[in-house]
């Protein structure tokens, strides 16, 4: 592992791919990577510049998870480059793929790999690459494209400050960035700043000039707070799902206290003008997403699951794996009593982006 990386304690996705896995929930994110196609084939159509002397094509997703949406993803690059490249260069060999699915080190990528040979045709040379992408993985200017969908707004680690007591940032009574307390969001917010900071300049040195970087996340709409927002509401009813068991004596109050998500939804024009001063990229495009996924079956089991696939892990690691079941069946019961406020769609407030930036060309 190249020096100079941070290392922050690891929060994976659920692995395996049983019932409570990532892989089996997380439908929404894959609707979104689904909806991207014609996005991903548009960028490379008009941005990407195809001027490797070899005929080997890098391409990185980084915050691979288990999949199955990063195998999506990568098929959707991979399609789109091929008819780029065989439509400039008819006569010239095929063009051979290298792809590299970057996560934590403790990332289940025995269940990547075993989803990923026994499902997917092999159009590509594939590797595991483990460890944080705030920080530099691979040599200077390998990869030609990088990917990376629902990771960026994981943060490298929850801000000490909120953490701290006697700290006027101290979150009390909270487990999230809810948007309301000053001094909280300004201590989550500088560490999106740096860890975004951290993660453009580390693509930076890895990509050729000319190479793409598509990234998909979530943003609020502008001066929306957290907690105003449907995953805000989600967010605090997990909350207050701790808070009951810390008062029923399951678990301590003070485990309560020192338990935040290192998770941090930007407002889109903060985020836009956050990628706008790195002067290694040119932002090309930022789109609103559009998924064809039907919100009309979901159901607050169903999301219950959703939401246990991203943050088991947390909770284990913190609490103890025995309270796990009792947090989220306690989390279904209130989330199925707020089920129509968090569903009309006037309370979403947030939403996905599709943001291409272009490696500026450099000596």
């Amino acid at each position: 592992m190249a020096s100079g990386q941070s290392s922050p304690d690891p929060y994976p996705m659920s692995g395996g791919d049983g019932p409570n896995s990532y892989f089996q929930n997380s439908v929404h994110q894959k609707s979104i990577v689904e909806a991207t196609k014609e996005m991903i084939n548009e960028a490379i159509r008009d941005k990407l510049a195809l001027n490797s002397p070899s005929n080997a094509f890098n391409i990185a997703d980084f915050g691979c998870s288990v999949g199955p949406n990063t195998f999506i993803a990568v098929q959707n690059i991979i399609e789109a480059v091929e008819l780029k490249y065989h439509g400039n260069h008819q006569n010239h060999q095929s063009l051979e793929f290298q792809v590299f699915f970057n996560d934590h080190t403790n990332n289940d990528f025995n269940t990547l790999f075993k989803n990923l040979h026994h499902n997917h045709p092999r159009k590509f040379f594939a590797a595991g690459v483990p460890g944080t992408f705030h920080g530099r993985l691979f040599p200077k200017s390998s990869l030609h494209f990088g990917h990376s969908s629902f990771a960026l707004q994981w943060l490298s680690k929850t801000p000490s400050e909120v953490l701290d007591t006697k700290s006027p940032a101290w979150n009390k009574g909270s487990i999230h960035c809810t948007g309301f307390h000053t001094e909280v969001a300004e201590a989550y917010s500088s560490q999106f700043k740096n860890d975004m900071e951290t993660f453009l300049n580390a693509r930076a040195q890895e990509l050729v000039n000319g190479g793409l970087l598509v990234i998909i996340m979530p943003a609020l709409q502008d001066g929306v707070l957290l907690s105003q927002s449907s995953i805000g509401v989600t967010f605090d009813l997990l909350g207050s799902c701790l808070q009951n068991m810390a008062q029923s004596g399951i678990i301590s109050q003070e485990k309560v206290e020192a338990f935040n998500l290192p998770i941090y939804i930007s407002p889109a024009k903060g985020l836009e003008a956050l990628l706008q001063r790195n002067g290694f990229f040119s932002v090309e495009k930022i789109d609103r997403i559009t998924s064809n996924m039907n919100t009309n079956t979901l159901t607050a089991q169903f999301l219950t699951s959703q939401l246990r696939a991203v943050t088991e892990e947390l909770i284990k690691g913190h609490f103890g794996s025995e309270i796990v079941d009792a947090v989220f069946e306690l989390f279904n019961i209130k989330l199925s009593e707020n089920w129509f406020s968090i569903m009309d769609t006037k309370n979403q407030k947030f939403m996905d982006l599709f943001i291409i930036l272009s490696r500026n060309f450099s000596d």
